[in-house]
């Protein structure tokens, strides 16, 4: 089954369409403030959005807001505005454990009317730029739909590489989808 959703990635899971390519945007990328957190639900439970992630629907400003205030040093989360309006996010979260805090765990959502501009290749872009020159991270993961053609693209382009299937691991639309591990390595 080929699906087709915005690019949107939350959670770990991502999704795209296969719209037909358009005018590269450079958005303006800054850090997520707490008076983020209504644009952030609403993007959340854009529908696009949501489908391919493995988020539950109709999520509250209030659970918004809390993980906004919740944000510790080992996240860098940023958001991204066009206009002053906030088009996307994006996460990177350093592992706590000190075996394993060269990782970094990587997710991104774009609003569904923004997809397929490059808003979603500025975000991660710019969360790699953090790993490398910032954190000094050696490995970067994610988790996406096998079958999210664009994501995969988009995440290859950047670097990573899929290193294992879950079989029927995500449930999306009453139906169970596998999910891939991809990282990508700076040894």
């Amino acid at each position: 089954m080929h699906r087709t959703g915005p690019i949107a990635f939350a959670g770990n899971a991502m999704t795209s369409t296969t719209s037909p390519p358009s005018e590269k945007i450079q958005p303006l990328l800054r850090s997520v403030r707490p008076s983020d957190a209504e644009a952030l639900c609403a993007i959340f439970n854009m529908p696009g959005f949501r489908w391919g992630t493995l988020r539950m629907p109709f999520e509250m400003v209030e659970q918004v807001a809390r993980r906004i205030a919740k944000s510790g040093p080992e996240t860098t989360w940023i958001v991204a505005e066009l206009d002053g309006k906030v088009v996307g996010h994006g996460s990177l979260v350093v592992q706590g454990s000190p075996r394993r805090s060269h990782i970094g765990e990587i997710n991104i959502g774009l609003d569904d009317a923004f997809v397929g501009k490059g808003i979603g290749s500025a975000i991660l872009g710019a969360l790699l730029d953090v790993a490398d020159n910032w954190r000094a991270l050696k490995r970067v993961e994610l988790t996406v739909y096998a079958d999210n053609e664009a994501a995969l693209r988009l995440y290859k382009s950047h670097g990573f590489e899929v290193e294992g299937r879950h079989v029927k691991a995500g449930f999306t639309d009453g139906q169970y989808h596998d999910l891939l591990s991809m990282a990508r390595l700076r040894f």
